[in-house]
């Protein structure tokens, strides 16, 4: 017999075949021990990433309605903004023409009040002038008792004395 570089015989195939059921019984310990807990593993992990995208999908959205949300808000505060500058603007104005018409009604107290003291200025000034005039005639009235003289004398000294003072004086 010529030596063979690749020998089949009995004991080569039970070997074989010994091996080939280890290998698959090794492969079948190995899957239930290994395999499946990896299984599991990768399993919970795919679970887990699968939650986590959906839950970012979910914030994203919600990010998306808020924005939406703020920039209405936003687009608001510009009319709110208007409308309160507004409101200043109105309350301004109503305060201006209050204080204007206090103003004139306060002018025209001032008037009305320097108007009165005048009055009454003129009213001492034309009593000060009927003292005087009482004074004069006093005086006068001595003068004529003094010199004794009739009434047609009396009546000429009252006028000229009247002349004197003017007219317009003793009458105003």
């Amino acid at each position: 017999m010529e030596p063979r570089l690749f020998d089949l015989d009995l004991q080569l195939l039970a070997d074989a075949t010994l091996m080939i059921i280890a290998v698959f019984t090794l492969f079948l310990v190995a899957s239930y021990f290994l395999f499946n807990p990896v299984r599991e593993m990768l399993a919970k992990r795919q679970a887990k990433i699968k939650d986590e995208l959906d839950n970012a999908a979910k914030d994203q959205k919600d990010a998306a309605s808020l924005k939406a949300q703020y920039e209405d808000k936003l687009k608001n505060i510009d009319k709110e903004a208007e409308e309160i500058l507004g409101d200043a603007r109105k309350r301004a104005q109503e305060n201006e023409n209050r204080i204007i018409a206090e103003a004139k009604q306060e002018a025209s107290r001032i008037i009305e009040r320097a108007r009165v003291e005048a009055e009454l200025e003129k009213q001492k000034a034309a009593d000060d002038v009927k003292r005087e005039m009482v004074v004069l005639a006093s005086v006068l009235a001595g003068k004529v008792v003094k010199a004794s003289i009739d009434t047609t004398v009396q009546e000429s000294l009252i006028n000229e004395t009247l002349k004197e003072i003017g007219e317009s004086t003793w009458q105003s």
